[in-house]
């Protein structure tokens, strides 16, 4: 009669498909100038939330043109962003993308592209007055693509704000239907500012940089309305 025990096999690992949030740089034209500066000052608005976070290129619009792939992964590391892949490129762009060490995404499924919104049209913000910055109020749902930003105080959402749409205000974000999208609070390092909504169920909220993503959103506020602030440098969010 054998001795010897059974071997038991533990796993050291998994492997699993995930969907995660990531940043997608979708690039629209080739001037390297034109990306560096408006990059900058997108930067600018939230630096916190782009320290270390993960980006794709997004090469579809373009595809057809010639792509300093090089000079746009030093510019987003200078940035402190760290590039992970590429989709939407051709043969050549995939090579190279493979060279430099990048993933490539596949495109998603048929139609996709076809349905993307067009692209919103540009928002006006006016200077901020003296002594009082009266709310910024949105009384139209806020579509996937489209960005809203309140520069100078609150930000008043009386509608929805979809999947794929992002808000900003320097000041308080308020929004009366569902968010989905991404809402950042305290743009310009205002760690006072809060965001309220009556659904949470947002892709990112972010208050003076300090953000938090879908998936790691607590149970017992998903779907609920909730408030968000900062508690020191810690992100707290809750039942309203």
């Amino acid at each position: 009669m054998s001795s010897l025990a059974p071997t038991i096999y533990t796993p050291a690992f998994e492997l699993k498909g995930s969907l995660l949030t990531l940043i997608v740089l979708r690039l629209l034209e080739l001037d390297n100038d034109k990306i560096t500066a408006q990059f900058a000052e997108k930067v600018a608005i939230a630096p916190n939330l782009f320290q270390q976070a993960p980006v794709v290129i997004d090469l579809y619009s373009v595809r057809e043109g010639s792509i300093d792939l090089p000079y746009l992964i030093d510019l987003l590391r200078t940035h402190h962003l760290i590039p992970v892949a590429v989709r939407g490129g051709n043969e050549t762009h995939n090579a190279l993308a493979i060279t430099m060490g990048l993933g490539i995404l596949s495109e998603n499924k048929s139609g996709e592209r076809a349905r993307r919104p067009p692209e919103p049209e540009p928002v006006i913000v006016p200077p901020p007055a003296p002594t009082f910055s009266p709310a910024k109020v949105i009384t139209q749902p806020i579509r996937s693509g489209q960005q809203v930003v309140a520069r100078s105080g609150d930000l008043i959402v009386l509608a929805s704000v979809s999947h794929g749409a992002e808000i900003l205000a320097q000041g308080h974000i308020h929004v009366y239907g569902a968010l989905r999208g991404r809402a950042l609070a305290g743009v310009n390092s205002n760690q006072e500012a809060r965001i309220f909504c009556q659904f949470l169920d947002a892709e990112l909220v972010s208050i003076a940089g300090n953000y938090q993503i879908n998936e790691d959103l607590p149970e017992q506020v998903r779907g609920k309305p909730a408030q968000v602030y900062l508690e020191g440098e810690q992100l707290k969010i809750e039942p309203l």
